[in-house]
């Protein structure tokens, strides 16, 4: 027994502190967020103190547990150290868990303009579609539209692209009132995601109940609840998505529309 304790000690004494960084950073990672990985990030961090990895890595528990603060801490020391492998994770988690959409643009700006050859991807969105939801956020939609856009020429074609951004391209339109080019945009989110969007549903029953065509503006909203119901709409069990869309949001369109006929 006293040598089988012996051999743990020594097993993880040698994990800890003695193991090649990279063996301990790959077991650290998989068992994230753990009592023991965060203690042997510690020790990475105090042995390579510019081992950007080692605080970005200890940084993702922290912002899943909603702790920015303490996140932030070691992952903007992460992005100090190599801004090109951590200013893409940064202005994505401004974005989507912060809605800090000029910290987001200030971060995926300069990530941009370190990587002049390269059409980044921060956590997997591309960069340009990332900036077009900032822009959006901030109300400047030409700016917005123009990211989009960009985002559209980056890739091989259209049914490469989110199909989400087309959508945020027709509810910018549609308060433009630029009604062509918003239910053009509308149709193209629907065949991109296969007819499966509750979002571009409503906004083209809104569209068409504001130029009075109540018949298709039923048609629509009741397919946008059929597909909501069915659990299609844009959620996030952690935050509120961009123009999230609720039940009540298209019930309320429906009994406006029922309203109109009395």
């Amino acid at each position: 027994m006293s040598l089988f304790f012996i051999a743990c000690v020594l097993f993880i004494s040698y994990l800890f502190l003695f193991a090649p960084k990279e063996k301990r950073f790959s077991f650290a990672e998989h068992s994230q967020g753990s009592y023991l990985s965060q203690k042997i990030f510690d020790i990475l961090i105090f042995q390579y103190p510019n081992y950007s990895n080692a605080y970005f890595e200890k940084s993702v528990a922290y912002n899943k547990r909603g702790d920015y603060k303490k996140g932030f801490e070691l992952l903007n020391k992460a992005v100090e150290i190599a801004p090109k492998d951590h200013l893409g994770y940064r202005g994505w988690l401004k974005l989507k868990k912060l809605k800090d959409y000029k910290g987001c643009i200030e971060d995926l700006t300069k990530l941009d303009s370190l990587t002049p050859n390269v059409v980044d991807a921060p956590w997997g969105e591309n960069i340009h579609y990332l900036l077009g939801l900032s822009y959006k956020g901030l109300k400047k939609d030409n700016l917005a539209l123009r990211e989009f856009n960009k985002s559209i020429a980056s890739q091989k074609d259209s049914s490469w692209v989110n199909h989400n951004l087309f959508l945020h391209k027709g509810i910018i339109f549609s308060r433009q009132n630029k009604i062509e080019k918003a239910l053009d945009n509308l149709n193209a989110c629907l065949q991109n995601c296969y007819d499966k969007s509750p979002e571009a549903y409503f906004q083209k029953g809104v569209i068409y109940r504001g130029l009075n065509l109540r018949d298709s503006s039923k048609v629509n909203l009741e397919k946008s609840l059929s597909l909501y119901k069915e659990g299609y709409a844009n959620k996030d069990i952690y935050n509120e998505v961009q123009d999230e869309l609720y039940k009540a949001d298209i019930e309320d369109e429906l009994s406006q529309l029922n309203f109109l006929k009395k």
